[in-house]
């Protein structure tokens, strides 16, 4: 009895240790969750500002009086007269106004440029996506004309709150706006520039209108519980379109939305070579997430072609006759 009671104690603890590792294994194999946030963007912005304030008072008073007599009979008369009268007027005004220019730093998110990314990590990968919370750029904060305006009527300034920065993304990751995530592929905007081109064509009265957008955006890649970083690049998108005008004076607009797709398109292209390249640099877990093909591009275009080793190129023989 005692031997069994051991037999079945021992193989109650293989049993959980084999459910254990098999557990820890196929935790350690799962697919990672990663998060792809949009395109953090800060901008200094100026904004012209009045702030004033009126006071009058008025005050006015009259007051007069007047009485009188008069009596005339056959051989004289008699007659009397008095009056009085005043009056006080007075008036008070006072005013302040201040204006000037208030400069600051507006934070947000860039958004529609981040899909693609994601559906190119989609098709190349075997991540899985987890969506994470758009930035909270805190409470509104009183304009500079009411700070201004407060001042005046109470004598304090009133102290600006510190707002979440966007690009901070440790604060970010901490206050719980990526929960799920086992990774951040975090982006900021680092350059975005269009461009509106006209170039008159040599010989004729034609010219082609070039309108063109440019984004550049520095990305990474990091871990939500160490915060090490994975990968770290910069990226670049870029979109354009062309119209030829017959006459000089000629008004063709622009395709915007062929200019943003395009542009959206080679962002994420991008950015999906640049992060399964380094991820075989710096770990190999990962790594293995990545598929053997790169994903094709949508709409049916080519994705960019994979850097080649250079050939040997053959050497010549010469032949001397003599």
């Amino acid at each position: 009895m005692q031997r069994r009671t051991t037999l079945s104690a021992a193989l109650a603890v293989i049993a959980a240790t084999s459910l254990a590792w098999g557990t820890a294994a196929q935790a350690q194999n799962a697919a990672p969750r990663i998060a792809v946030t949009d395109l953090a963007y800060a901008q200094r912005v100026s904004e012209y500002f009045m702030a004033g304030t009126y006071q009058r008072s008025a005050q006015m008073s009259a007051q007069g009086s007047h009485s009188g007599g008069y009596s005339h009979g056959v051989y004289g008369g008699s007659g009397s007269h008095s009056g009085q009268q005043s009056m006080q007027a007075s008036e008070q005004a006072s005013g302040t106004y201040v204006a000037g220019r208030y400069s600051y730093i507006e934070q947000r998110e860039l958004g529609g440029y981040t899909n693609d990314i994601k559906g190119a990590i989609l098709q190349g990968t075997y991540f899985k996506l987890v969506q994470g919370k758009g930035f909270d750029a805190g409470k509104p904060q009183p304009t500079k004309a009411e700070q201004v305006l407060n001042q005046v009527q109470g004598g304090k300034m009133a102290q600006p709150v510190r707002q979440p920065e966007v690009k901070d993304i440790i604060a970010r990751i901490k206050k719980g706006e990526f929960n799920g995530a086992d990774y951040v592929l975090f982006g900021v905007v680092s350059s975005i520039e269009f461009t509106d081109a006209l170039s008159p064509l040599q010989g004729t009265t034609s010219a082609t209108r070039q309108y063109g957008l440019q984004l550049l955006a520095d990305f990474s890649l990091i871990h939500t519980k160490t915060y090490e970083i994975k990968a770290a690049f910069s990226a670049q998108g870029e979109g354009n379109d062309t119209k030829i005008l017959s006459v000089r004076g000629d008004i063709a607009p622009p395709n915007r939305s062929k200019v943003m797709k395009e542009t959206s398109l080679s962002l994420a292209q991008d950015v999906y070579q640049q992060l399964a390249t380094q991820l075989g640099y710096t770990d190999a877990r990962l790594s293995r997430g990545v598929r053997p093909e790169p994903p094709p591009m949508p709409g049916g275009a080519q994705p960019y072609p994979q850097p080649q080793a250079p050939q040997p190129q053959p050497q010549e023989q010469v032949i001397i006759l003599r």
